[in-house]
């Protein structure tokens, strides 16, 4: 028989929502390439994970990131293009760090307004991060208003899509719950009645 640890739902859904999160992450980079919604899986991944998992997922989202772009979308080997992919792997973390930040002292406020205000942090931490380094490798003609209200479009909506899909992952993991707790109640039964 199975370990009871093997059956929690709790035991396999951290990992499978990291999973969710990087193949998310493939998603987003063959849809918008450069444009993948950092931000979003920075808030995202605050709202939903440990300190240490979200920082875990916002390294594994960039890396899935940047493995698709230089390996499917023939992002070029020069070192401004690298540099940019260290830039976004910072910038990543980075938000990631503000969105904590911004839960941990929101942590009383209604869910819907922290996780929102927790996107904010996330997504401003993110563009400050992108323009200083825009300043350095080039780039800050495209932080226009068109181009930066498409960024914060596509964060939005991808949180959205992210914090409904963890929903359901919380549905499915309590309905689990409720069901292995009513099979091993009717075990014991069974087994108290057979003694």
């Amino acid at each position: 028989m199975p370990d009871e640890m093997d059956l929690n739902p709790r035991g396999w859904r951290r990992p499978t929502w990291l999973l969710l999160l990087v193949a998310a992450s493939v998603a987003f980079t063959f849809t918008f390439a450069c444009a993948a919604p950092f931000a979003a899986f920075a808030a995202a991944s605050a709202c939903t994970l440990p300190r240490r998992d979200a920082y875990s997922a916002a390294g594994a989202v960039w890396l899935a990131n940047q493995g698709v772009g230089f390996a499917f979308l023939h992002y070029p080997w020069t070192m401004n293009c690298l540099a940019w992919g260290a830039a976004l792997g910072t910038t990543a973390l980075l938000s990631t760090l503000a969105a904590r930040l911004t839960l941990r002292r929101l942590a009383q406020v209604w869910a819907p307004a922290r996780n929102s205000v927790t996107f904010l942090a996330a997504f401003a931490a993110y563009e400050a991060a992108l323009i200083v380094f825009s300043l350095l490798l080039g780039g800050a003609e495209n932080f226009t208003p068109a181009i930066q209200g498409r960024i914060f479009a596509i964060n939005t909506v991808a949180l959205v899509g992210l914090l409904a899909l963890d929903r359901v992952g919380v549905a499915i993991a309590t309905v689990e719950t409720v069901r292995l707790r009513r099979s091993k109640n009717l075990t014991r039964i069974v087994a108290r009645k057979h003694a």
